[in-house]
């Protein structure tokens, strides 16, 4: 299946929760309503025409300044979906507003997401709602901020942590 008639599948199941498709550049996405996000990562793995057995990444983008998307939501979480079976690729990325920047998680579905997520939650501050571990994966528990947001002061300095005794 090619990646116009992945999206035409998402698209037919899920109607208006589908919000925005494109594929620029050969990179076919969705953007799909946060309230749908988990049922359409479920459906595009369970699908046997879709079978998305692979979560090659979960990501996030900081979208604060960015010319053209200054009434928009702050954030966009994105997955990145591949299929063994059949070869292809789908990209659906979900907005969260910076006040309530919550997402399902994904580890049920993808077991790989428990770290992917994490990260996602240490650089940017997205919290996985049922994620079972959601703490830092690269920074220290201390750490205050989440530095891969557009707005964390670059000279910040941090606490200073001595070893635990």
């Amino acid at each position: 299946m090619d990646g116009a008639r992945i999206i035409e599948t998402l698209t037919a199941r899920f109607g208006p929760a589908i919000t925005e498709t494109h594929s620029h550049h050969g990179d076919h996405t969705a953007v799909v309503d946060r309230a749908a996000i988990r049922a359409a990562l479920g459906f595009c793995r369970a699908e046997p025409a879709l079978a998305f057995e692979v979560l090659m990444d979960l990501t996030a983008v900081d979208f604060l300044k960015f010319p053209g998307r200054e009434d928009g939501p702050r954030f966009e979480v994105v997955y990145h979906l591949y299929s063994l079976e059949h070869n292809h690729r789908v990209r659906l990325k979900v907005r969260v507003e910076e006040r309530d920047a919550v997402v399902p998680t994904a580890v049920p579905l993808w077991p790989i997401a428990n770290w992917l997520e994490r990260e996602v939650w240490d650089m940017f501050g997205i919290r996985f709602e049922g994620h079972p571990d959601l703490r830092r994966l690269l920074l220290y528990e201390e750490f205050e901020g989440h530095p891969l947001r557009k707005d964390y002061p670059i000279g910040r300095r941090q606490p200073l942590i001595g070893p635990k005794t």
